[in-house]
């Protein structure tokens, strides 16, 4: 029922087009495989594998997707490691349509989609995360990688990335890959908030 409103939704949109719907995770890593999504919706309770785990493994098989969670849960601990797992926005299904769609379109500009009930969670999750370790070092980075990671910070997806700096969407995962191992970071959220936590060094 949730699918069928949604996909109406969706359709009353010009600048939105859907192009698949899956019923489970595994079904959903396949299809996001297969026709490369600019943005996808996941649901945190499916049959089999959640959204949570889901997301992780599309994130490990380097699919670029923006993916926004989208579910009645507001526990501080699926939000928190909805972004960990690399998720790009956590969206709460009592939004309004209007809410819903503007978020969307949000998430769709490489921005990160919030419920805004949720920014309080964020914010004292930010307010309360241990400070880096001298291990993490900036200066470890590339000249390159540091561009990538500033234009994480505003948000802006891999597509978004190759197009600002003329490099290939292929060598923009390679430096993300590799800018996220060097500061011991497991999501692009993380990369952003790193970056809001070191202004000075970024």
């Amino acid at each position: 029922m949730m699918r069928r409103g949604l996909r109406d939704l969706l359709e009353l949109e010009d600048d939105l087009e859907l192009i698949g719907e899956a019923g489970n995770g595994e079904e959903a890593i396949r299809l996001a495989l297969e026709i490369e999504p600019d943005l996808i919706l996941m649901d945190l309770n499916m049959p089999g594998i959640d959204g949570l785990e889901t997301t992780r493994r599309m994130r490990d098989a380097d699919i670029d997707a923006r993916i926004v969670m989208f579910t009645v849960s507001d526990e501080q601990s699926h939000v928190l490691e909805a972004l960990r797992n690399g998720a790009d926005g956590y969206l709460l299904k009592d939004m309004d349509a209007e809410q819903l769609i503007e978020q969307i379109r949000i998430a769709a500009t490489g921005r990160m989609a919030l419920s805004p009930e949720l920014t309080q969670v964020l914010a004292e999750a930010i307010r309360v995360r241990p400070k880096p370790s001298g291990q993490v070092q900036f200066s470890s980075l590339t000249k390159r990688e540091k561009e990538v990671l500033r234009l994480i910070a505003k948000g802006q997806s891999n597509k978004m990335i190759a197009r600002k700096l003329g490099i290939t969407e292929g060598t923009v995962k390679v430096h993300v890959k590799n800018l996220l191992h060097k500061l011991g970071l497991r999501s692009r959220v993380e990369a952003a908030v790193w970056v809001l936590e070191n202004e000075a060094k970024a």
